[in-house]
């Protein structure tokens, strides 16, 4: 898959994403999550996949594209390594009438059959994943000749990707694991995905934040976003007080608010690829 990323053999995944399993369970993701429910919408409407079209969505969190391709009358298999998550999408499903199947899963080893889907997807998840190239390799196995591939990926510019920059300052990333905001590069798509696909569409789009001041969003995200949770949690007051004021630094880099509320603007992009 034109695949020039160098591994490092040495790289423990399994503890790796044990650990990150804590963090994506800890706090309540899924009140983060749910504030992003537009960028699954706009997945669906991108993708344009037919009433019935068998859907999978990797790395699903509490279902934002899930529950938008099941409005759409597709088959949607929704799965996430946090059981948790799945809970809380299917509680959203019932809520709205919706048909959905579940399966906690792995997004580097699904549990499928070659070529079992017409469309596979992720909103802001299987960039998360720590082995990135076995992630990618996943979603192109499970999609079938002529199906699709559909993300939202948070861009290395974006508020996010500077967020994880500097959570990662204060409290350094696993070691032999990339930066998630590589699945906003269009050279790392390109290569990773351009062997078994044509990239078909690679919109850079803006995600806004809405929050009632600075400090909700990071009281809010400190409580619910379970990476940040724990970087606070790793850390003695004094870094405590440094990562907390470097955060609201570049809060304030990333406000468009006109008013006294807080609205940042975070450029992520808008992949959809087909796979040959």
């Amino acid at each position: 898959m034109g695949n020039h990323t160098t591994i490092n053999p040495a790289t423990d995944y399994t503890a790796i994403k044990a650990k990150q399993n804590v963090a994506w369970g800890s706090g309540d993701y899924s009140k983060v999550g749910v504030t992003l429910q537009i960028t699954g919408e706009e997945l669906a409407e991108a993708m344009d996949m037919a009433p019935d079209a068998k859907v999978l969505d990797v790395a699903a969190g509490n279902g934002n594209a899930t529950l938008a391709f099941a409005r759409r009358f597709c088959n949607v298999t929704s799965t996430d390594y946090v059981a948790e998550l799945l809970e809380a999408s299917s509680i959203r499903a019932k809520a709205d009438g919706l048909f959905v199947t579940y399966k906690v899963a792995d997004a580097e080893n699904l549990p499928f059959e070659d070529q079992s889907f017409d469309s596979v997807v992720s909103t802001f998840g299987v960039m998360f994943t720590p082995n990135q190239q076995q992630s990618a390799a996943e979603m192109q196995r499970v999609v079938k000749s002529g199906g699709k591939i559909g993300m939202a990926n948070w861009t290395p510019e974006s508020f996010i990707g500077q967020l994880f920059k500097t959570i990662g300052k204060h409290v350094p990333p696993p070691a032999g694991v990339s930066s998630p905001a590589m699945w906003g590069k269009r050279e790392w798509i390109d290569e990773t995905f351009g062997g078994t696909c044509a990239v078909t569409s690679f919109k850079r789009k803006s995600f806004m934040f809405r929050y009632r001041s600075a400090e909700h969003f990071l009281e809010f995200f400190r409580a619910f976003y379970g990476p940040m949770q724990k970087a606070f949690e790793a850390l003695n007051e004094t870094g405590t007080a440094a990562l907390q004021s470097d955060v609201m630094a570049l809060i304030a880099k990333f406000d468009i608010s006109t008013n006294a509320s807080l609205c940042i603007s975070s450029e992520y992009v808008e992949v959809v690829a087909e796979r040959r």
